[in-house]
This record gives C-alpha cells, structure tokens and sequence, in this order.
C-alpha cells in the first residue's frame, strides 16, 4: 500500500514562487514514476508534470512549461514541485500521484488528497 501526502502551496501572489512536496510511504517508491495533477471545481483533472523512477526523464504540461519544474528524491521519499512566476490560472487542486510501472503515462496507482494553491492578483 502507497501513501502520498502533499504540503506546501497556499496563497501566493501573482508573480512568486511557491514549492509542493509530495511525501510517500512504502517500499516502491524509488521504482515508481511519480507526478502532479491540478484540478479547478468544475474542470477536468489536467496533468501537471511526471517524472520517471530515477529522475532521469521528465515532462511538463506546455501550460507550466518555463515556470515549473519537478524533481525528486528517492531517499527522502519525496517529490517536489518548484512553481515559479505563477499566475491566478494556476490556482487549483494539486494532488501528487504514482505509478507502479515506472512511466507516468497512464492511469495512476495512487493519489494524494491534494493541497489547495491559490494565485491572488
């Protein structure tokens, strides 16, 4: 069984920056793909940012492409989510989400509850 616990984000004003963390449990961490997801009342569920098992591959929705990057730490059991010069469209759910395959094309295995970010202008 996979845990995932998001923290971080919050409000924040149009033009900072803010960072996610996505904190696993279990022992298949550091063999899954690992990724964020945002979400607007309303909206579909839109795919954020993945990364591969070992950090050596990654991929960015072209909406957060330039201002958000995602990383990892398989020590620490732990992703993150730098998101720089955010906007007010980036206010939204963001839930952290894995993949048992090790590639985050797919449907996930697991999700966290999310963690509000809120983008005032």
């Amino acid at each position: 069984q996979v845990q995932l616990v998001e923290s971080g984000g919050g409000l924040v004003q149009t033009g900072e920056s803010s960072k996610l963390y996505c904190l696993a449990s279990g022992r298949t961490f550091s063999r899954s793909a690992m990724g964020w997801f945002r979400q607007v009342p309303g909206k579909e569920r839109e795919f954020v940012a993945g990364i591969n098992w070992n950090g050596g591959s990654t991929e960015v929705a072209d909406s957060v492409k330039g201002r958000f990057t995602i990383s990892r730490d398989n020590a620490k059991k732990t992703v993150y989510l730098q998101m720089n010069n955010l906007k007010p469209e980036d206010t939204a759910v963001y839930s952290c989400a894995s993949w048992y395959s090790g590639s985050y094309h797919g449907p996930a295995d697991y999700w966290g509850q999310g963690t509000q970010v809120t983008v005032s202008s």
